[in-house]
């Protein structure tokens, strides 16, 4: 049986109806690192973007259940049970429908592109999500039902039927054909509805592919028959099967944890390298509140966390056009740094509010995000350290990178004396965070290695002597002398999870008694039902949020490392059980209604929910199996 009422699938919510919306964790996710929708248990998409993640929603009543549109594929009987699962070791959904007169799977997947031809994971897009029912006992009736609404549900598509089972979907800059054997007719002038029987070895396949408007004046390209669906479908697990093999054979995962890196793999872009923070935007932080974020975007912090963690799986290519897309897109003037970009590198990130009703009623809704222009000091060190790591890899900065990077270091030597916004990108007063300051270390301290290893002319006393600047005064300031533990600020006594990364970038180590410290505060403070919050102050916004999954991975990786393997695991396996069925992390967890929240599929969880298995595993058993 469904999770939810079984009619939210289809229809129209009641005006002001919440619970209409099913739970964030009711949805799975698919995606082809171009593209990503997700399908609830009941095989309504009510998220998807194309042609890119960032993009205006095609369907989005996820977002505003009304007004922002739908493509259903569900039995009509609302009895069914109802199953679902990854194929394995791919990123394609199936769904399984069991009622009293038979049994069909519903398989969800967006279509890889002929790779072999490419000859790398880059070929031209089919930019295609397919539906395909398959029966398998007895016959099951569905409805269907393909409401589109783009740029955010404000725009009816024009409908225009071009042949049996093909129409086009148009309006403003986007488009979409719809091509189907099943039985559809236009309703309302905007709407695609009908209905059909699924009966035993019998296949009805729902394919909307994304085009330019101006391709399909006045008619479409030629659409794929049945067998070449078919063939893309096949295509397209063996695609994915190839993959995750180059990481079973690189690191012993457990399907737990290699699922983490197939949905890490469905975020990051094929062309650009960049990988976006998570496949939704505004999905709240706090039910009903204003701690509403766009996420579809590529962080510079996040190339740390994936170049760390897709490299500790072998999986180089990924990690190394990330660090390529962040180098293309940050290089230039130091200056003008920001701290994230757009999925092809775009600077303007404007924030603004849509007319929306949120999830749950949870306002605003925001596309775009003002916190690309915030000041955030950490980002100097995070592109030192991605640039040493690499460097250590055999990939050394050449002459033009290595003068951007050292602007960088005079940068982060002239600006680490600042207040600024921190890890969290909090919105009130600019402090001096204790974090910041220590990348701006790091920054410091990498620029140095880098130019005696690569032997590399700069001023290395004056960088010295900076960085032992910066490391006294942490030492003065950002320690509490009475717990003998970090703090999250000068000044202050509170702490702040992302003091946990301190040791992950050679601050301290990971038994320096200071972090030892440390990590006892951080569990004493900030654990709520056995998860983490990111920190306890006020931040200047309205409400509370949740707990930060991320963040208990990060404490279950820092136990491990300093020895107590049996708290690390039981902090590890409080993260990994806020997953949903099929695997999948959100930001955030909401202990006291047990619900996951905020943006979704989150992929710095993903990435620490790996991180922090290596760690288990490595301090283990060198060779043991990682598990999770």
């Amino acid at each position: 049986m469904s999770r939810h009422d079984p009619e939210v699938g289809v229809g129209v919510a009641p005006e002001n109806d919440a619970q209409a919306y099913p739970p964030i964790d009711d949805y799975a996710f698919i995606g082809d690192g171009h593209s990503g929708a997700l399908v609830s248990r009941r095989g309504a998409i009510d998220w998807c973007c194309l042609p890119r993640l960032d993009a205006g929603s095609a369907f989005g009543r996820l977002l505003d259940w009304n007004r922002g549109g739908h493509c259903t594929l569900t039995p009509a009987d609302p009895e069914v049970e109802v199953s679902r699962a990854y194929l394995e070791d791919t990123m394609v959904l199936e769904t399984t429908f069991r009622g009293p007169t038979g049994e069909a799977r519903l398989i969800d997947v967006f279509t890889l592109a002929d790779l072999a031809a490419a000859g790398d994971d880059r070929g031209q897009p089919y930019h295609q999500l397919l539906r395909v029912v398959v029966g398998t006992r007895g016959h099951l009736r569905f409805t269907v039902e393909v409401q589109a609404r783009f740029d955010y549900g404000s725009v009816k598509p024009w409908l225009r039927l071009h042949g049996r089972g093909v129409w086009s979907a148009i309006g403003g800059n986007d488009a979409i054909v719809v091509a189907t054997n099943l039985p559809l007719a236009i309703v309302d002038r905007h709407d695609l509805c009908g209905s059909v029987t699924v009966h035993a070895g019998e296949r009805a396949r729902l394919s909307l592919t994304a085009y330019r408007p101006e391709v399909l004046d006045p008619t479409p390209p030629p659409q794929a028959d049945a067998k070449e669906l078919d063939r893309r479908l096949d295509a397209t697990v063996e695609a994915w099967r190839a993959w995750a093999a180059t990481t079973r054979s690189t690191a012993p995962l457990g399907a737990d944890t290699r699922r983490s890196a197939l949905v890490l793999k469905s975020l990051i872009n094929p062309f650009t390298g960049a990988m976006a923070a998570a496949a939704t935007t505004s999905l709240p932080e706090a039910m009903g509140g204003s701690r509403n974020w766009d996420y579809r975007f590529s962080w510079i912090r996040d190339s740390q966390f994936a170049v760390r963690s897709l490299a500790e799986l072998g999986c180089t290519t990924e990690a190394d056009a990330f660090r390529r897309f962040i180098q293309r897109s940050a290089a230039g003037s130091a200056d003008d740094l920001q701290i994230m970009y757009g999925l092809g590198g775009e600077r303007r990130l404007t924030e603004e509010i849509l007319p929306l009703e949120g999830y749950r009623h949870s306002t605003p809704v925001r596309i775009g995000n003002a916190a690309a222009r915030q000041l955030q000091l950490d980002v100097y060190g995070e592109l030192l350290d991605l640039s040493w790591r690499w460097h250590r890899r055999g990939r050394s900065p050449d002459d033009d990178y290595w003068r951007f990077l050292e602007q960088l270091v005079d940068t982060a030597a002239e600006r680490w004396h600042l207040p600024d916004r921190g890890l969290w990108e909090l919105r009130g007063t600019p402090r001096h965070f204790v974090h910041s300051k220590a990348m701006c270390w790091v920054a410091l301290d990498r620029g140095i290695r880098l130019a005696e290893e690569c032997q590399r002319r700069a001023p290395l006393t004056r960088w010295r002597r900076t960085r032992d600047r910066i490391h006294r005064s942490i030492h003065d300031h950002g320690v509490d002398r009475a717990r003998g533990c970090f703090v999250q600020a000068y000044g202050g006594t509170d702490v702040d999870a992302a003091l946990l990364l301190l040791p992950t970038v050679d601050f301290v180590t990971f038994d320096d008694p200071l972090m030892v410290a440390t990590v006892a505060a951080i569990e004493e403070d900030l654990t709520v039902d056995g998860l983490i919050r990111r920190y306890r102050n006020d931040d200047a916004l309205e409400g509370t949020e949740g707990t930060f999954i991320a963040c208990t991975f990060w404490l279950a990786e820092r136990l491990a490392r300093q020895g107590h393997l049996g708290t690390a695991r039981s902090a590890f396996d409080r993260a990994a059980a806020t997953a949903n069925d099929v695997g999948l992390y959100t930001e955030e967890y909401d202990s006291k209604h047990r619900q996951p929240i905020g943006n979704y599929p989150q992929a710095l969880t993903h990435l620490s929910h790996i991180t922090a298995a290596v760690a288990m595993a490595q301090t283990r058993d060198p060779h043991g199996l990682i598990d999770r």
